[in-house]
């Protein structure tokens, strides 16, 4: 996307360091405790309680409690103290809104997901991404987490992001031509991708 003018005057945006925190409502406090710091190992390390929202001034009772991940950022949530989770979207599947974590290696994964399974978890995989493994499990509150072993050194993921910018512009074209075609009557079906990463699972 192109500059606007009024960029010109604007100080260059500073560097973002690290994601802060990431938050979710959960049904239980107690019950996301222990799966987050029993089973998955994260300190439970803030709370934050209050009665008012301060963004929005809204009453809105509330628990904000925060586990620490190994580089100091946080996956939070927040017990609003009915006893609801959060509802999927009705128009996205389940695999799509998910968070995921990193571990050091694929020993570490394996070791994971012998312990989720151990304590009733359902795991899907381990998942092989070419560069990195994933498994998949949903928590007490219906998120889909996800643990990835990068494989991949810092040398391959830079030739990778050299080519993201011009991939993306490749889908942007052909899906502003999808949209004129689907105006048009003459495109109903789902705009797919012209480069296919993943051809192992393409059904003969």
């Amino acid at each position: 996307m192109a500059a606007l003018p009024q960029d010109a005057a604007l100080p260059a945006p500073p560097p973002i360091q690290q994601l802060h925190h990431y938050a979710y409502r959960a049904r239980d406090a107690e019950e996301t405790r222990h799966f987050y710091e029993d089973i998955l190992g994260l300190p439970l390390y803030h709370i934050i309680q209050s009665d008012h929202v301060p963004s929005t001034g809204e009453y809105c009772p509330y628990t904000h409690f925060f586990f620490r991940l190994q580089d100091g950022s946080f996956i939070a949530f927040f017990d609003l103290g009915d006893d609801v989770a959060a509802e999927p979207s009705p128009n996205t599947p389940r695999w799509v809104n998910h968070i995921a974590f990193r571990v050091e290696s694929m020993d570490a994964l394996k070791a994971m997901k012998a312990r989720l399974e151990a304590h009733g978890v359902e795991v899907l995989g381990i998942t092989d991404h070419h560069i990195f493994h994933s498994i998949y499990f949903f928590d007490p509150n219906g998120i889909r987490l996800e643990l990835s072993a990068q494989l991949a050194d810092e040398f391959q993921m830079l030739q990778e992001s050299r080519t993201a910018h011009a991939r993306l512009d490749a889908w942007t074209a052909r899906k502003a031509q999808w949209r004129r075609e689907r105006a048009e009557g003459r495109s109903t079906a789902p705009l797919k991708p012209q480069q296919n990463d993943r051809p192992e699972f393409n059904k003969p």
